[in-house]
């Protein structure tokens, strides 16, 4: 039922660092394991949104509407900026703190959610990407889609656990050096910075 050409190219997808994957990575260097495993549930759960509209085809309407995409856009630019700014100021949830409290992994998967909610791209990608493996004869084009689009987030959910996992290992050799954690933290801040101008420079 799934080609080899649509499980390779979703691979490729997902391992592609992206905000989603940033997420997961600065969660797990910040709040170890357990919050980066509630990061990437929070990520994969973000899907279902533009999942839905891909199946319901609103994907259509938001790849026709320009205002549509343009305001979801810049809420997704604004929200990147946001976490940002956060973590450059030693402000945000992801400061890297052996002493910080424990962030709640409802709160974690809430903001997994969020970032990928607002991102427009992965609407279009439902839109653009997935069609492009539906048999035009299969006698249910929409339960293949729902097929293809579940192996997807299955996909997700797995590589990004596993960048959180790896993230979770050496955050204990990060935090014992005040250096390398305002490094990092300054990092990620530029890569969220770099991503939400990618965004807000983005085409349909």
């Amino acid at each position: 039922m799934f080609s080899t050409e649509f499980l390779l190219t979703s691979l490729v997808v997902v391992l592609v660092p992206g905000t989603g994957v940033i997420y997961t990575v600065s969660t797990g260097l910040a709040h170890r394991r357990r919050a980066s495993l509630a990061a990437a549930v929070g990520c994969t759960a973000g899907i279902l949104p533009h999942l839905t509209a891909g199946v319901l085809g609103l994907s259509a309407i938001l790849h026709m509407s320009a205002l549509a995409f343009q305001a979801l856009k810049l809420a997704g630019t604004l929200y990147l900026l946001y976490l940002a700014w956060g973590m450059w100021q030693d402000t945000g949830s992801l400061k890297l703190d052996a002493s910080a409290p424990k962030m709640n992994p409802w709160q974690i998967i809430g903001k997994g959610i969020l970032i990928n909610i607002l991102n427009p791209k992965l609407t279009i990608f439902f839109f653009a990407f997935l069609p492009l493996f539906v048999t035009p004869d299969a006698a249910s084009p929409t339960r293949q889609m729902i097929g293809l689009s579940a192996v997807f987030m299955g996909m997700t959910l797995a590589i990004f656990m596993l960048y959180g996992i790896l993230a979770s290992a050496v955050s204990k050799y990060l935090v014992n050096s005040q250096t390398a954690v305002k490094r990092v933290q300054q990092s990620f801040a530029v890569i969220f910075a770099a991503l939400a101008v990618r965004l807000a420079f983005s085409e349909r």
